[in-house]
């Protein structure tokens, strides 16, 4: 009798525990799904909620520096730098030189007229440019016939010739350097991704793509930063090629000039 109620007692026990777990595991489940269904909510939210409005062009463009590596960020934003300097300054030197030259050769043909050539040589010193410089230079060696003012006229416009393209090979010197140091830059980045890769002794995807995400940037930089001096480098050889037509033109209408007033 004892033995049967011992038995009962042991099953008694045994079920009250098989209980007692089966609820601990069915609150656990629902604690679980609780947290899962709260975990999910917030990221349902996140989903309805708009995106992040994106960062400004300016911290874009520091973390694309950052990323790229300084070093050799460094080198081309310094190219950049460099070369936009001497393109500005060539930009308002030919401002500054370039004349209205069928302006010039009418107060110059007025003061010939009036004044003789002294008079001429007064308007050219107080008129700026290279133009005036050479009609100046030409004046100059009036008296010594004709044919010394073409020789004057030709030697001096070789040398404003000269200081007009000044400073330009400048400009073409870092707008080849620019993608050149991209191009290193992206090399260097490859060695660095494979260096990675021989250290985990396994190819990754992420090690390849950081990799080749540094090297990208730099070669991006370099080439942006050539395309910008280059279009600068076109617009002022542009320029150069027009103030010296106008002074090829403006030296023949000046000896011409003075021919006729030779034969007065």
């Amino acid at each position: 009798m004892k033995k049967i109620f011992m038995f009962l007692a042991v099953m008694g026990l045994m079920t009250f525990t098989a209980q007692y777990a089966s609820a601990q595991d069915g609150d656990s489940t629902a604690t679980a799904e609780s947290t899962e269904q709260a975990a999910l909510e917030p990221a349902a939210e996140a989903v309805v909620e708009e995106a992040p409005a994106e960062a400004p062009m300016h911290q874009e463009i520091k973390r694309l520096f950052i990323e790229g590596g300084a070093g050799f960020m460094a080198t081309i934003i310094a190219c950049l730098v460099f070369g936009l300097a001497v393109a500005i300054e060539r930009i308002i030197y030919l401002n500054l030189a370039s004349t209205n030259t069928e302006k010039l050769l009418k107060k110059v043909e007025d003061a010939l007229n009036n004044g003789g050539v002294e008079a001429a040589k007064d308007v050219c010193r107080n008129t700026r440019g290279p133009v005036a410089s050479i009609f100046y230079q030409g004046l100059l060696r009036y008296d010594k016939g004709v044919e010394e003012v073409e020789k004057s006229i030709t030697s001096y416009g070789s040398v404003q010739m000269g200081q007009l393209e000044g400073g330009l090979s400048w400009v073409t010197l870092f707008i080849a350097i620019a993608p050149m140091l991209g191009f290193m830059g992206t090399v260097i980045g490859m060695i660095q991704a494979f260096d990675e890769i021989q250290r985990a002794g396994d190819i990754s995807p992420t090690l390849v793509a950081g990799g080749m995400k540094v090297a990208l940037i730099t070669t991006v930089g370099g080439l942006i930063v050539a395309i910008i001096l280059q279009i600068l480098y076109n617009y002022l050889i542009a320029k150069v090629d027009g103030i010296v037509l106008s002074m090829e033109d403006a030296s023949i209408s000046l000896v011409d000039m003075i021919v006729k007033y030779q034969n007065k």
